[in-house]
């Protein structure tokens, strides 16, 4: 299994310019390294303010790095042109935390899911009504939710959509960021063994970021233990419980079951 994305020595530096004498600036990230194989689900966790969703912007370049390289299918992503970053993010999709905002709810759903067809020019009309039928049927939706408006669903709805929107153009790589965490629990459940489900069928990968042991632990295969900026912990799950864990990783999952 080879790798899909590489992150070198990323670091990330927040400066405030409103404190005139900070005695030091916020250090979001701190030399951060690993890899993520191609075709796994790779669980980022870390409690709020490890850096995690910092990270994860950086990836998506919605932030840049202070230092570092990441490599995207052995591309540095840190220098792409215009043109190639519109490229690089039809391969790279990302469902967000929020489904209550990660919809417009002046639009109807299937204005929404047509728009992103639209605007990456993948297929004909024909082409992409039949891959809109698909995926609908794929997260266990009826066609007719296409002319509903967001505020009519469910949270479980919306993220079932919005998981929907991410993969309409066929991604090789998906970041979920805390993609369940404003769920039920009962509805949570049902949105992993979707996503595990969906991953088998559409044989993408996936960068997990949550700050739930439990879903981390049950969702994916490797996993990431950001700390205070710093990646302390790297290993398969099967091996949570080794006692080569680092300190805080025994600290961290201690209190769940594996």
């Amino acid at each position: 299994m080879n790798e899909i994305l590489r992150i070198e020595n990323i670091s990330k530096i927040y400066k405030d310019s409103a404190i005139l004498f900070r005695k030091k600036d916020n250090l979001a990230l701190d030399n951060v390294s690993f890899a993520i194989k191609r075709g796994e689900i790779f669980g980022l966790v870390g409690e709020s303010g490890s850096g995690k969703t910092t990270l994860s912007n950086i990836i998506l370049r919605l932030i840049k790095e202070t230092s570092g390289k990441i490599y995207f299918e052995d591309k540095d992503i840190t220098k792409l042109t215009k043109e190639e970053l519109f490229a690089y993010r039809k391969k790279l999709q990302v469902v967000f935390q929020n489904p209550y905002q990660a919809l417009n709810p002046k639009k109807t759903i299937g204005f929404s899911i047509r728009e992103i067809l639209k605007i990456h020019k993948v297929g004909t009309e024909e082409e992409n009504k039949e891959k809109i039928r698909q995926i609908l049927e794929e997260i266990e939706m009826e066609e007719d939710v296409l002319g509903y408006y967001p505020p009519n669903l469910s949270g479980g709805q919306k993220q079932r959509i919005a998981i929907a929107c991410a993969l309409i153009i066929e991604p090789e790589f998906l970041i979920i960021d805390e993609g369940v965490s404003a769920l039920d629990v009962s509805i949570q459940a049902q949105i992993l063994n979707l996503i595990k489900k969906l991953q088998e069928t559409h044989n993408f990968t996936c960068l997990f970021i949550s700050h739930d042991l439990n879903v981390i632990a049950y969702l994916c295969d490797r996993i990431g233990v950001l700390y205070n900026g710093k990646l302390v912990d790297l290993f398969e799950t099967k091996d949570i419980v080794s006692p080569d864990r680092n300190e805080y990783t025994k600290t961290l999952f201690k209190s769940i079951k594996i």
